[in-house]
């Protein structure tokens, strides 16, 4: 049956679907001292927060955010708020990524000591003064940390950067 609607003409291509965008959670995850915990990867240059990629079973943000941490360091995270909203823009070999960044506040200094790394994927963790700290992470890491490191809403980002009138 011919749809009166359609005006293509019956050459109609399909339906490609809602669009799928890679979704990654990071935590900033501090010590008392308000130092930062970062973590370098096996499977990619450079330091960054502990986060991966959102699973496609339903997950959400936070929950990636928790799974992540508590794979990578052995950290369960109880509590934290969305500190920004992030786009990373899309390339010609990659789509355009969608990337939530939580605080998790300062953690005790005990649970922060039986902290290790998942060994398949994470060579180091360290602790370390903020200044220290973000000149060893990745360049958008570092662009999107130091948007919401000293303030208490939730930030929106588009490759790490604030954009004016939102917010």
């Amino acid at each position: 049956m011919t749809n009166p609607d359609d005006h293509t003409g019956g050459t109609a291509t399909p339906d490609p679907g809602p669009p799928r965008l890679p979704v990654s959670c990071g935590a900033i995850v501090r010590d008392r001292q308000g130092r930062l915990l970062i973590v370098k990867p096996t499977y990619k240059k450079g330091w960054t927060l502990p986060g991966g990629i959102m699973e496609a079973n339903g997950e959400t943000p936070w929950e990636a955010c928790q799974r992540e941490v508590r794979e990578e360091t052995g950290l369960e995270l109880r509590a934290g708020r969305l500190a920004a909203v992030d786009t990373r823009p899309a390339r010609p070999d990659r789509p355009l990524g969608i990337r939530f960044l939580f605080d998790a506040g300062a953690l005790p200094d005990d649970v922060l000591a039986a902290a290790r790394p998942q060994e398949s994927e994470i060579a180091e963790i360290r602790l370390l003064p903020a200044t220290e700290a973000l000149p060893l992470l990745r360049k958008a890491i570092r662009r999107r940390v130091s948007a919401v490191i000293d303030t208490a809403a939730a930030v929106y980002l588009e490759d790490g950067d604030r954009v004016d009138g939102i917010g």
